[in-house]
C-alpha cells in the first residue's frame, strides 16, 4: 500500500469513528463540496441531503467493527459490522471514490442483519 493509500485508509477509519462520536464537522471536512451518497434508498443525493438523512439528531449507532478495508488509488472498499444503540446489528459494504484529499462519493450496499 502506498503512503497515499495508507493515509486514505486512516481517513476512512477516522470517518467511522467520527460518525460514532457524532462529530458531523469532522466528517464534513472530509467530504468534497460536490460529494454524492448512494444506497438502495438514496440515489446520488448531495452533501446537504446526506447530512439531513444520514445524521439523526440522536445517534443511532454505537459501534463500527471494520472487518475489511482496502484502498487502491482513488477507490476504496470497506466492509463493516455496525451495532445500533437499540442492540440490533447489521453488516454493510461501502465503496468510496476520492478526489484529492477528500471523499467524492460513497455507494452503500446493504448486508444482512446480525445479532
Amino acid at each position: 500500500m502506498t503512503n497515499r493509500d495508507q493515509h486514505r485508509a486512516q481517513m476512512l477509519r477516522d470517518l467511522y469513528a467520527a460518525y460514532i462520536a457524532h462529530r458531523k464537522e469532522v466528517v464534513g471536512a472530509m467530504l468534497a463540496e460536490d460529494f454524492t451518497f448512494s444506497s438502495p434508498q438514496d440515489n446520488h443525493i448531495d452533501r446537504a441531503t446526506y447530512f439531513e438523512r444520514c445524521w439523526p439528531k440522536e445517534p443511532a449507532l454505537k459501534a463500527f467493527d471494520i472487518e475489511f478495508l482496502t484502498v487502491q488509488g482513488d477507490e476504496a472498499v470497506v466492509r463493516y459490522r455496525a451495532e445500533m444503540t437499540d442492540g440490533k446489528a447489521f453488516r454493510n459494504m461501502e465503496s468510496f471514490r476520492f478526489d484529492g484529499n477528500r471523499i467524492a462519493s460513497v455507494d452503500v450496499y446493504f448486508g444482512r442483519n446480525t445479532a
